[in-house]
C-alpha cells in the first residue's frame, strides 16, 4: 500500500464526512461540505502525481483511483438532485455516460489493452467539479452579496450544462475513438 493509494482511499473515506455535513441542517454545513469536496477533488491530482513521478502506478491504484473520483463526483450530483438544484435527467445522463465508458474499459481490459481518458473527458471533469464546488457556496453568496447572487446561480447553470454537454460528446468520442475493442 503506497502513499498513491492511501491518498485516494482518504478521498473515498472523505465521501460519508460531506455527505454527513450536506445534510446537516445548519448553515455553514454546506460551506464546510463545499470545502470538503474541493479538497477531496484535489487529492485525486495530487495521487495521481505522486504515483506517476515516484513510479507508483499500480494495479490496485488503476482500479481504486477513477471509482473513488465517480463516487466523490455521482455522490454530490445525486444529493444536488434529491435537494432541486439539477434536473434528474442531466444526472440520469452522466451516470449513464459513467456506466458505459467504465463498462467499455472493462472490455478493453479483459483484452489487455488500456484506454486512456482523452483531452474532453478531462474537459468534462474539470467543468463538473467546478460546477458541483460553486453550488457549495451559492446560497452563501446570494445571502452575502445579493445583487450577486443571481448571476453567480446563472454561472453554476452556464458550467454545470457545459459540463453535460461535454459529457455526451466526450462520451461517444470515445467509444467511437475506441470501436475496435468492441471488434
Amino acid at each position: 500500500m503506497n502513499i498513491a493509494n492511501r491518498i485516494t482511499i482518504v478521498r473515498i473515506l472523505m465521501i460519508p464526512l460531506y455527505i454527513g455535513f450536506l445534510y446537516w441542517n445548519r448553515p455553514w454545513c454546506m460551506i464546510v461540505a463545499g470545502i470538503i469536496f474541493i479538497l477531496a477533488s484535489i487529492t485525486d491530482t495530487v495521487d495521481g502525481y505522486i504515483a506517476r513521478k515516484y513510479d507508483m502506478v499500480t494495479d490496485f491504484g488503476k482500479f481504486l483511483d477513477p471509482l473513488a473520483d465517480k463516487l466523490l463526483v455521482l455522490t454530490a450530483l445525486i444529493i444536488f438532485m434529491g435537494m432541486g438544484r439539477i434536473p434528474s435527467w442531466a444526472v440520469v445522463v452522466i451516470v449513464a455516460r459513467e456506466l458505459i465508458v467504465t463498462s467499455f474499459r472493462c472490455v478493453a481490459a479483459s483484452k489487455n489493452k488500456v484506454l486512456a481518458a482523452d483531452v474532453f473527458g478531462k474537459l468534462k471533469t474539470i467543468f463538473q467539479l467546478i460546477a458541483v464546488s460553486c453550488m457549495h457556496f451559492e446560497l452563501s453568496i446570494g445571502n452575502w452579496l445579493p445583487a450577486l447572487g443571481g448571476y453567480f446561480s446563472l454561472l453554476i447553470d452556464i458550467l454545470f450544462y457545459i459540463s453535460v454537454m461535454l459529457t455526451i460528446f466526450s462520451g461517444f468520442n470515445y467509444l467511437y475513438k475506441n470501436r475496435e475493442v468492441l471488434h
